[in-house]
């Protein structure tokens, strides 16, 4: 029996020893080595042997990144409004030795120096800045926070706002507020917009008055164009008649007195003032008369020449 024994425990002590020889590190962890409680070396994942009763393992510590949920703070802004804001931070551990071995509770730590962080970058800002710019805000924090932990061997890979709360009242003055503004944006586009109209109805009549002008001054002149036109065709027919007179055409003379003669008669015909007009004259006597013109034409134009005296008749 004792032999078995003897045995038995040798099996135990080499197992014990084999546990305490090899340690297997996770995917995702870093496994700090301490030498009689002094920090040697870091394990990384795998397969790996440390001195058993004379190394031990110090911190297992998580490489990958990990979520912090930051909660709700109070924060007065720098125009005195009180406003709650809540956000989450994301971290990764990149030395874990540091981080082990540089500051206590790291989780902690770097939850509160977001907290802290956060007030103060908020409290330094207005309401009207702080709700409209929170991408500046939560980059102003993650600077100073990540300054801040470099010492630690962790790096603040993000941080990020939630939600912003001004108190009931302020939101309530603030939806009062953007309502009277939207109204006045309103009231501006109307009267722009009817400003605009009248500019555009004023221009399209002067447009109208102008194009108007332009036509009467164009048919004036195209009016007396004709006019002269008609002047110099009636010039020149008076010259025609004139030429043809001087040479003794009856039918020239017939023509000049007929076209004088119908033209007052119309005259007389279209006068405003005029309701009744006696023709002293038949249609026969303008006819005889004209006859008669001829007659004393032909006598003129055809009279003999009086014979010369010749010498020594």
């Amino acid at each position: 029996m004792e032999p078995l024994v003897i045995v038995a425990v040798g099996v135990v002590l080499v197992v014990l020893l084999l546990f305490a020889t090899i340690k297997i590190v996770p995917q995702g962890y870093h496994y700090t080595v301490e030498s009689f409680g002094r920090y040697t070396r870091t394990l990384k994942p795998g397969l790996n042997i440390i001195l058993p009763f004379v190394e031990r393992v110090g911190h297992k510590m998580n490489m990958m990144e990990q979520v912090l949920d930051v909660p709700t703070q109070e924060v007065i802004t720098r125009d005195n409004a009180s406003v709650a804001a809540d956000g989450v931070a994301f971290f990764q551990i990149l030395d874990a030795a540091a981080a082990a071995y540089e500051v206590a509770g790291l989780r902690n730590a770097v939850l509160n120096l977001v907290m802290t962080n956060l007030r103060s970058v908020m409290g330094s800002m207005d309401l009207d800045d702080l709700l409209s710019n929170r991408d500046a805000i939560s980059e102003r924090i993650l600077r100073v926070v990540d300054q801040a932990a470099h010492n630690w061997g962790v790096k603040i890979t993000r941080i990020e706002l939630k939600d912003i709360a001004p108190p009931a009242n302020l939101v309530e003055s603030m939806g009062r507020q953007m309502m009277a503004e939207r109204e006045k944006r309103a009231e501006i586009l109307e009267a722009e917009g009817q400003r605009n109209a009248k500019i555009l109805r004023a221009e399209g009549e002067k447009q109208a008055l102008i194009l108007e002008a332009e036509g009467k001054r164009e048919a004036a002149f195209r009016e007396a164009e004709a006019r002269e036109r008609l002047a110099e065709a009636e010039a020149k027919a008076t010259e025609l008649v004139s030429q043809a007179i001087a040479g003794g055409d009856v039918r020239a003379i017939n023509y000049f007195v007929a076209q004088k003669y119908t033209e007052a008669i119309g005259k007389l015909a279209s006068a405003d003032n005029q309701r009744v007009i006696l023709m002293p004259l038949e249609s026969a006597s303008l006819i005889g008369t004209l006859g008669g013109i001829s007659e004393i034409a032909r006598e003129v134009f055809d009279k003999p020449k009086p014979a010369s005296i010749r010498p020594g008749g």
